[in-house]
């Protein structure tokens, strides 16, 4: 997945760089700053921060990353918030874009943020996110790498309150909740029936397009047979007019998985990756039903997850991001792949 949001101590993620909400002298700070030093290597990271002496704001500055399981950190400094009129937000993007080609530039092809200025520097955190998910969706559109936005708690990713409302009424009135299986073990074995249903249609496909070209070679011309999955996804990319990286890029899967799409003319996505895509082509709920039967999937009344999906899809509400957002604060899985 080439951007993803995930809770944890940024300390800890395994990536080729991690971001250090750094200070313009890159001295040991508070927060983040101070647990990333501490983690690596107090003396030899200050040492060669002293050797680089000073990072403007915006801007942003590589060294090793010693003990952690990293091979660079790199140091950017965001904006102090004062009243968010004073270019604050232009440079807290042009924080995470100048962190980007950075890491672009020394080979990096995973990379790992805090969500910067939202500490000490007083940014509103929603606000702070918003900017931060901006900044990468632009660099994902011309670039590949997969990024990670650190956060501690489900403060940094509060939905607004109205959305919020909307999607707990919606869920209200169309989830089925089968309670009496639990809800976790429900979702696992609502999957396995799916996944049993799903290849007893395939099977029966099978059979009925094998009768149908034996009957129509005897009346001598090939049957029209249905689209595949891959076909009808890359006929709605063209006449979108997308490229293949906007369209994965959008949907949060890498080009590697995408190239299997593409390149296997029977390939059966998940259901999580064919919803992602469906998002990314903005499909109404008809068209994201004929593309799901493609796969032999559906949207199911039964997982929460794909209630949520549904609502913003009959809503027109095609940001994966925000998609997510709210997947996350109901702890269900994100989209993508």
């Amino acid at each position: 997945m080439p951007f993803k949001i995930i809770r944890n101590d940024i300390t800890k993620v395994e990536a080729d760089a991690i971001v250090n909400a750094a200070n313009s002298r890159l001295k040991i700070g508070a927060g983040v700053c101070g647990a990333i030093f501490s983690a690596a290597d107090k003396a030899k990271l200050q040492e060669e921060c002293n050797e680089i002496g000073y990072c403007e704001e915006g801007q942003a500055v590589i060294t090793k990353a010693y003990n952690l399981p990293s091979k660079y950190i790199i140091h950017t400094v965001g904006p102090v918030w004062n009243d968010g009129k004073s270019n604050e937000e232009a440079m807290l993007k042009s924080a995470y874009t100048n962190s980007l080609k950075l890491a672009l530039e020394n080979n990096c092809e995973s990379i790992a943020f805090p969500l910067l200025s939202s500490g000490h520097f007083g940014y509103p955190k929603k606000e702070a996110f918003q900017v931060a998910i901006g900044a990468i969706s632009d660099f994902l559109d011309n670039h590949e790498m997969n990024i990670s936005l650190v956060v501690f708690d489900k403060k940094s990713l509060e939905v607004s309150e109205k959305r919020l409302y909307d999607v707990e009424k919606f869920i209200d009135d169309n989830y089925v909740d089968k309670s009496f299986l639990g809800r976790r073990q429900y979702r696992s074995d609502e999957r396995k029936w799916m996944d049993i249903e799903r290849d007893y249609i395939e099977s029966v496909q099978e059979k009925a397009a094998f009768k149908l070209k034996i009957e129509a070679a005897a009346e001598g011309f090939e049957p029209q047979l249905e689209e595949t999955f891959s076909q009808m996804l890359l006929r709605l990319i063209d006449e979108r007019g997308l490229t293949d990286p906007q369209t994965y890029n959008r949907a949060f899967i890498t080009r590697k998985h995408f190239s299997k799409i593409r390149n296997n003319i029977n390939y059966k996505p998940g259901i999580k990756t064919a919803l992602a895509l469906s998002i990314a082509l903005m499909l109404n709920i008809e068209e994201t039903d004929r593309l799901l039967r493609t796969a032999s999937l559906a949207l199911s009344k039964s997982i929460l997850s794909d209630v949520i999906i549904e609502y913003h899809i009959r809503h027109r509400i095609y940001d994966i991001f925000q998609i997510n957002e709210m997947l996350q604060a109901f702890d269900q899985e994100l989209l993508g792949a």
